[in-house]
């Protein structure tokens, strides 16, 4: 998620074999993908097209990219569908283009509601993860006030295939919804009506078992249903679940899940007092079920455009850097060095660099005629062009 410039690219001359262009004369292809592996990918795809194709390919390691979820701005939404205006789409950082995903399941039909011609002033939310490499759509509301996810819908960017999870035992919206270690969980929230024992309610589900097999787990209930409503976040940070019941600087209530005890816990007083906007931890993308030591939670200040992380050994939030361009923030993710957060309404994605000395910042504009809902850190799609 570069915001330089790329280069035109160039075409480069390769003899061709009648099976396949040689990617470096001389030498068998699956050796010259090895040498061709330890370049950026930025370089191979301004220097020819056999080089361009090869990045994309399911044989070359992938670069990560940037998912978003898109919706019509709410003007659009006055003669609404009850088919879903919800687009899928994920921005190229080298070639700076937003492709499509692959439509998603037709049956049964995706409704989703993001803001209700009624009451455009207020955003319901859709709620999705990435989890080891994957989009996990796991809950979103219908047109009608009800439930739109029965079961989880699952994208994989490295076959362009959607898929479904096991069926929730009680579909619900305005739910808590986080992942650690693999796992989907799934706290509190609400059915077509309101449930003290939903709302109390806590499941589990390890997206790496087989599907034959996977099904959602209950575990720890809360202690109330406080819980059960559509500002509640759920972030998984150092092998815990950490839940707030509110946004921004209103009062909120914190609780953590420590997913090995099956336990919830009072949330620290220095994590609660500042967590005053949207936050994320840095993803565990490799694969690995271990819980690094070096992941960190970042929190935005929707009122004062600060980015600030937390330090869990002084219980204590510090800043990384103030922008002007970060207020209004609405959503966060964290990862491969950057933190992308969803800003005004969804009309800019700002992209902070964390490991460069000052950070760097630079905005990323969203497809003409659409707003962002949230945004992910992924590995590329794949490309047979």
């Amino acid at each position: 998620m570069d915001q330089e410039a790329i280069p035109k690219p160039k075409h480069c001359r390769t003899r061709a074999s009648s099976d396949e262009t040689l990617l470096l004369p001389g030498l068998p292809n699956h050796l010259a993908q090895l040498c061709l592996a330890k370049i950026n990918p930025s370089v191979l795809f301004s220097v020819c097209r056999s080089w361009r194709r090869l990045i994309y390919s399911p044989s070359f390691p992938p670069f990560f990219s940037l998912y978003a979820i898109l919706s019509p701005p709410p003007p659009h939404h006055h003669h609404h569908n009850p088919n879903s205006p919800i687009q899928f789409s994920s921005l190229d950082p080298i070639s700076n283009t937003w492709t499509s995903l692959p439509p998603p399941p037709s049956s049964p039909p995706l409704q989703l509601l993001h803001c209700h011609p009624s009451f455009l002033s207020r955003k319901l939310p859709i709620q999705w993860l990435s989890v080891s490499g994957r989009l996990v759509l796991v809950a979103a509301t219908t047109h009608q006030f009800a439930p739109a996810m029965p079961r989880p819908l699952v994208f994989q960017p490295l076959s362009n295939q959607w898929s479904f999870g096991p069926p929730l035992p009680e579909p619900r919206r305005w739910c808590g919804v986080g992942t650690v270690g693999g796992k989907v969980y799934v706290a509190s929230g609400i059915g077509t009506t309101y449930r003290g024992d939903v709302a109390r309610s806590m499941e589990e589900w390890d997206t790496k078992r087989k599907e034959a097999s996977s099904s959602w787990v209950k575990k720890a209930c809360l202690k109330n249903g406080r819980f059960s409503r559509e500002d509640v976040e759920a972030i998984g940070y150092r092998g815990k679940l950490w839940m707030v019941n509110s946004k921004g600087n209103a009062v909120k209530e914190g609780v953590v899940y420590d997913v090995q005890k099956d336990t919830w816990q009072v949330m620290p007083q220095g994590m609660l007092g500042g967590w005053n906007g949207p936050a994320a931890a840095t993803i565990n993308d490799d694969g690995h079920d271990d819980h690094d030591d070096d992941d960190v939670m970042y929190v935005v200040d929707e009122r004062k455009g600060v980015l600030n992380k937390y330090v869990d050994e002084n219980d204590c939030w510090e800043m990384v850097m103030e922008s002007v361009v970060l207020r209004e923030a609405e959503q966060v993710c964290a990862g491969r060095g950057r933190v992308c957060v969803v800003c005004a309404n969804g009309r800019r994605i700002v992209v902070v660099d964390v490991v460069a000395t000052p950070p760097r910042i630079w905005v990323v504009e969203p497809p003409p005629m659409l707003e962002v809902v949230a945004v992910h850190i992924l590995p590329r799609m794949c490309r047979t062009d």
